[in-house]
């Protein structure tokens, strides 16, 4: 493909961007529109309203509405020569995707979280996210936006697992993962090592919410964490980057500050995402885990269940000694279940 890639999105979505970033990263030209542009009425709408969405050819060369962020990653590595993101390493590579997986399922939980439950951050959200939709309209008009698209979202609440019994846990599991994560940058640039990986960029986009425009959020990751909240401008455009191949971790010295990481993934990940698939095959109407000593309730989300099975299909398909160098780091860090 030599045109630029056409690409919706708002700065609001964290998966935007992760995309946009990935997109400066791998310098693949691409045009972005706003939800506001008139250019969008001309193109085809996805089955699922979600941001980004992506408006690429299929194999008869017809536009379709793409908006999955990990698979279009991947696509894009076929399409597009060097400057991967997917580790050489098929073990290493694995990981990257748990950790991408962890990103945008697990602390995307937290993001939507912070954005909802608190005062202060609904306030800037409702007052801002309708502006991206057009703001040269009338204040009431943006206001009454503002409103609906509040009461709308905190609804919404109920399907990440945001309640007041497990906001804490998310909120401890916020702090712990600043706290992991600026001990990591204290010896690395990047997740995976001297170059980013796809997990580096998930994790990015859920930050460029947490830690810069939602202000409870930020605030933690500027008291708890100062290396990530200054990690997450730097990602916004690492078009500069000149990665080489020996710039990723080596998968038999992963350093501690990974490890760790990995357990802090392994504390709260497994659970949900076991009783999510557990709850979808049973067609039950609600998830029920323990995380942290504490009930975890949600609605079941299909598409988590997905995920859990994508997940397992890569690990199956490792070859057995990638597998069993996998499968020594998953362990300790309290991971194996999501594979039983």
């Amino acid at each position: 493909m030599t045109d630029p890639i056409a690409l919706s999105g708002a700065p609001g979505s964290p998966y935007t961007r992760k995309m946009l970033a990935v997109l400066r990263y791998r310098r693949i030209p691409y045009r972005f529109l706003l939800p506001s542009s008139p250019l969008l009425r001309d193109l085809p709408r996805p089955k699922v309203q979600l941001l980004p969405t992506f408006y690429l050819p299929d194999e008869a060369g017809e536009l379709q509405a793409v908006t999955d962020s990990t698979p279009l990653i991947r696509r894009f590595e076929r399409d597009y020569e060097g400057r991967s993101l997917i580790p050489s390493d098929p073990a290493l590579a694995f990981l990257n995707e748990l950790i991408e997986d962890y990103a945008d399922e697990w602390l995307t939980k937290a993001m939507f979280h912070y954005r909802w439950a608190y005062a202060p951050d609904i306030a800037k959200a409702a007052a801002i996210l309708p502006c991206w939709r057009g703001f040269s309209v009338p204040d009431t008009d943006l206001a009454q936006a503002g409103a609906a698209f509040s009461e709308r979202q905190i609804g919404r609440l109920r399907y990440v697992g945001s309640n007041p019994v497990t906001g804490p846990v998310i909120e401890a599991s916020y702090r712990r993962f600043l706290a992991a994560f600026e001990d990591h940058l204290r010896r690395y640039p990047y997740l995976m090592g001297q170059r980013p990986g796809s997990c580096d960029f998930a994790v990015f986009g859920q930050l460029t919410q947490l830690a810069e425009f939602d202000p409870t959020p930020a605030a933690l990751a500027l008291e708890i964490a100062p290396r990530v909240t200054a990690w997450v401008g730097m990602m916004e455009d690492p078009s500069g980057l000149e990665p080489a191949e020996g710039d990723w971790l080596a998968m038999d010295a992963l350093p501690q500050t990974l490890t760790a990481l990995l357990a802090e993934i392994g504390r709260v990940y497994p659970p949900v995402m076991l009783a999510n698939a557990a709850a979808v095959a049973a067609g039950a109407g609600e998830v029920t885990a323990q995380v942290d000593g504490q009930v975890w309730t949600q609605q079941p989300f299909p598409y988590q269940a997905k995920c859990l099975g994508w997940l397992r299909q890569s690990r199956d398909a490792l070859t057995p000694g990638a597998r069993a160098q996998v499968d020594g780091v998953l362990a300790p860090a309290g991971l194996s279940g999501l594979f039983a």
